[in-house]
């Protein structure tokens, strides 16, 4: 007789199933709408195919396409196997590497058979239309365990150099996995996968776009087709996606930089920005309120070197662990002669600074600090770079050269919690001056960490009671908890922010650190007259300048807040006869404060409005004859559908009103 497995269910039900039963089994033996309805799995809460069998008593949970995000998971996963299948089906020898689920879809890297040019844009409709063949076609998804060697024999003999390759590397003793589609279809994968094609939606994908990559992300490789789709559990989903990459298109930064003049970008440098006078009015118009919200906060302004010595580098950590990602430089003086290297062995090295953080020690070690020193607050400016990947660059919302609103506090142990809770209450007055909705989640301790758990469970209980004093641990301000997200060294609380349309950014982070205080040997003299370590609070709000901006400008749509406009009124003339009184309006608003322009040309009214509203500019001024007598000014402001008469008295104390930043109100 066969052994009997105790199978307990959410709703607190046991159910005994012979040996050999799986999950699919229980689904069938409660109910045929269940059977038909389930997609996956989680046994004792890991997520399995259906089929996997039991192997003793277990937890059971069946998923539906009710838990969304694990629904949403599996069948991108399963579309971009469809999407690879597709592809060797309609052309035979194409080569497959890697297909993994995206954020909003799938991926799946190929290269195209020497009998073709790469894939572009062109093939993605033939291969969406195959794809649905092989989705209403209901293919069982089938998983088999394989040895290491049968998995290399098998690449090998189909041709497939890079899987081949791929299987070579795996761990001899590990239980590897294929899954067939049919009979006639197998890719190596964990899975796990949906019981069968047909449980995707055949309406519910698209294939976006093609680009190229590397085998491995090494440009040193064979150079592959990256085909990128979209996918969802029904059409309606897909059809809301869309529409909201329409949205998000029409915002896009980097196209409403260009038409409002803010900024550009070329390969000259890579990933660094070119502002424009509009722009860097934007960035400066932050600049200013931060500098007003930290001094408000207690902090002190610092600026720090570009560069710094490699050792310094090697101290604290960052040249073992983040050199890829550091610009280096030789600390000597070039070759100028034609023949020889350009730099030779003896150089030394130096390094653009990644991060603020250990020259913010610097500062903090100079001089004796005593408990009575401390807090001690200071915070950068910081421009640093970072050698991110040519392809990895996006606008402002990647960059190589960025400045930070970087600060550090050092603080003892009995002051973090209130420390954290102060910065808890500036982030949070910040981002309502923006108009922003936030989440704010703490980040846990990771499975490959430093530190005993006694500090872990220390330094997470700091960071949550502060957010708890502050008020914020709340449904309200979308409070939650990621276990596994934080730092190597920390733990960390981070903002996420909401915009107009529903996106998340996240953007502000504090976190404790005790490791890089102790790598660069700082401490401060305590009561009892000892030595001690300050404990380091990395902290920021806008994140990046750059970022931030091209944030607000998404969010806004470019119609930023007048306070953060570049030009905040522009005074145009209906006709020539007004252009003495259009002087006088402009002189009178730039007495005030208010950031304005004056249009004077021979064009038709209706044009300058056009114009001037592509460049987003939030109020035109438009005064003629009738106004010159007056001594009003017809106001338009954007995006409303009627003008508004008004005096000049009242225009300028409007203007003055909505061009005042909101922490000067």
């Amino acid at each position: 007789m066969s052994q009997m497995f105790k199978i307990s269910l959410p709703d607190g039900s046991v159910r005994e199933m012979p040996e050999g039963s799986t999950p699919a089994d229980v689904a069938a033996a409660i109910g045929p709408g269940l059977a038909k309805a389930a997609l996956a799995a989680k046994i004792d809460g890991e997520l399995v195919d259906l089929t996997r069998p039991f192997k003793g008593d277990a937890q059971l949970a069946l998923v539906t396409s009710r838990d969304e995000a694990e629904a949403l998971e599996l069948a991108r996963h399963d579309y971009a196997h469809v999407l690879a299948e597709a592809v060797q089906a309609l052309w035979p020898g194409t080569q497959i590497t890697f297909g993994p689920a995206t954020d909003d879809g799938f991926y799946y890297d190929v290269m195209a058979p020497a009998s073709r040019e790469p894939f572009g844009m062109d093939d993605l409709p033939v291969i969406e239309e195959k794809m649905r063949e092989i989705i209403k076609a209901d293919k069982p998804l089938r998983r088999e365990a394989w040895t290491r060697q049968q998995l290399i024999d098998k690449w090998t003999a189909d041709g497939e150099k890079f899987k081949a390759e791929w299987a070579a590397e795996l761990p001899e003793g590990e239980e590897l996995t294929v899954y067939w589609s049919g009979n006639d279809w197998l890719d190596m994968c964990r899975g796990p996968h949906l019981p069968s094609t047909g449980k995707l939606d055949p309406q519910a994908f698209k294939l976006m776009r093609v680009a190229g990559a590397y085998w491995r992300g090494d440009q040193k490789n064979a150079q592959l087709t990256r085909i990128y789709g979209t996918g969802w559990l029904n059409k309606k989903q897909l059809n809301e996606h869309l529409t909201r990459l329409e949205e998000a298109a029409k915002r896009d930064h980097r196209k409403l930089g260009g038409e409002m003049d803010l900024f550009h970008l070329q390969h000259e440098a890579h990933g660094s920005v070119f502002w424009h006078p509009k722009g860097y009015v934007i960035y400066r118009a932050l600049e200013d309120y931060m500098r007003r919200a930290i001094g408000a906060a207690g902090c002190k302004e610092v600026k720090t070197p570009q560069v710094m010595d490699a050792r310094q580098w090697e101290q604290s950590g960052h040249w073992g662990k983040y050199r890829e990602n550091m610009f280096v430089i030789p600390d000597e003086t070039p070759n100028t002669e034609d023949e020889g290297p350009l730099v030779s062995d003896e150089a030394e090295w130096m390094a653009l600074k990644p991060m603020n953080c250990p020259a913010h020690i610097l500062i903090f070690k100079q001089g004796i600090k005593s408990y009575r020193d401390l807090p001690l607050r200071i915070v950068e400016n910081g421009c640093c770079h970072r050698n991110e990947p040519h392809g990895a660059l996006h606008g402002l919302m990647r960059v190589r050269q960025f400045t930070q609103d970087d600060g550090h506090i050092f603080c003892r142990e009995d002051q973090i919690v209130s420390e954290v809770r102060d910065f808890c209450e500036l982030a949070d007055r910040v981002y309502k001056d923006f108009g922003f909705k936030y989440a704010i989640k703490l980040a846990l301790r990771p499975d490959n960490r430093i530190g005993s758990d006694e500090l872990w469970d220390k330094a997470e209980a700091e960071l949550r009671d502060a957010v708890v004093d502050a008020g914020l641990a709340t449904e309200e301000y979308g409070w939650e908890e990621l276990p596994g997200e934080g730092a190597f060294y920390a733990p960390k609380l981070e903002w996420h922010l909401t915009d107009a349309i529903g996106r998340t950014w996240q953007v502000g982070t504090i976190q404790s650190d005790r490791m890089l205080p102790e790598r660069l040997d700082a401490s401060y003299i305590g009561e009892d007259g000892e030595r001690h370590r300050p404990v380091m609070l990395h902290r920021a709000i806008f994140g990046s300048y750059e970022r931030f901006i091209g944030i607000l400008i998404e969010h806004f749509a470019g119609k930023l807040p007048v306070w953060l406009a570049p030009v905040q009124a522009v005074v145009a003339t209906i006709v020539s006869d007004a252009d003495g009184y259009a002087a006088e309006v402009t002189e009178k608003l730039k007495a005030a404060g208010v950031r304005v322009e004056t249009d004077l040309r021979n064009e038709k009214i209706n044009y300058k409005v056009r114009e001037h509203s592509l460049k987003k500019v939030p109020h035109l001024l438009v005064v003629g004859k009738r106004e010159a007598e007056e001594g009003t000014v017809a106001v338009r402001t954007l995006g409303a559908e009627h003008q508004k008469m008004m005096s000049l008295d009242e225009a300028i104390a409007m203007l003055k009103g909505e061009a005042t930043a909101p922490d000067l109100k």
